[in-house]
């Protein structure tokens, strides 16, 4: 069976919810690189393993004759602090938190907007 990884690692960016502009910026690619590798038959394995640790996905199981397992267990599972031990949950992810910020602002945004469109126009 002939693979094209560029349409495998689409359809687990999508199926898992990551948004291209997150990989973009997790990545340090514009998002046509995203779309450009979408349309490759053969990436470099650097670059997916690249999307792998970005994502914290093990793509050693959709491609092992490029990856082993044990390639993506340090980034995926890496070994814990003392200080994180006592942290868990997406609350200590800073990205976490930047993420929501500015889901907060773009709603804050989209209500201003709204209500300067409702208001009556002075003459």
């Amino acid at each position: 069976m002939d693979k094209h990884y560029g349409h495998i690692i689409e359809r687990i960016i999508r199926r898992n919810g990551y948004s291209i502009s997150e990989l973009a910026r997790l990545t340090n690619v514009n998002r046509r690189s995203i779309y450009n590798w979408f349309n490759q038959k053969n990436l470099k394995p650097e670059i997916i393993f690249r999307i792998g640790c970005a994502l914290k996905h093990d793509f050693s199981e959709e491609f092992p004759e490029l990856f082993t397992e044990d390639e993506f267990q340090k980034v995926i599972a890496p070994a814990k602090t003392s200080e994180e031990d006592s942290q868990t949950g997406p609350e200590i992810s800073s990205s976490y938190w930047k993420d929501k910020y500015i889901r907060i602002l773009e709603e804050y945004n989209r209500l201003l907007v709204n209500q300067v469109k409702q208001e009556p126009k002075k003459s």
